[in-house]
């Protein structure tokens, strides 16, 4: 008799099943959406993930994390809104793209509304 730890299946093909994977195993997959490297700044609608409030995500910005930690302080004061940074991305509470284009393109950045 096998033991507790065995991990034997029977099967009638004859073949071993592999364990499944956990998903610590798992790669992570990653988050928001693909940024192609073209100097656009893209605007993108999407959604918190605390109840699904929505939000405006920025990503294809250029410059240091410093650099973009001030620009994201800067657009949060211009909407009135809050926000964080993700990597490059950076995500400011509410419906904002119109103002944040606005503002983007006055600073000189070349900005696309992508998404829905």
């Amino acid at each position: 008799m096998p033991g507790r730890d065995s991990r034997l299946v029977y099967s009638t093909d004859g073949g071993r099943v592999k364990p499944a994977r956990s998903k610590r195993d798992r790669a992570p997959e990653p988050e928001g959406p693909q940024v192609p490297d073209d100097g656009i700044v893209r605007l993108h609608r999407g959604k918190t993930g605390k109840g699904g409030k929505p939000a405006t995500l920025i990503t294809g910005l250029p410059g240091s994390e410093a650099e973009l930690d001030t620009l994201l302080k800067k657009l949060k004061q211009s909407v009135g809104a809050g926000g964080s940074r993700q990597g490059r991305t950076l995500a400011i509470q509410g419906d904002h793209r119109e103002t944040l284009r606005a503002r983007l393109e006055a600073m000189g950045h070349r900005v696309k509304l992508a998404g829905g």
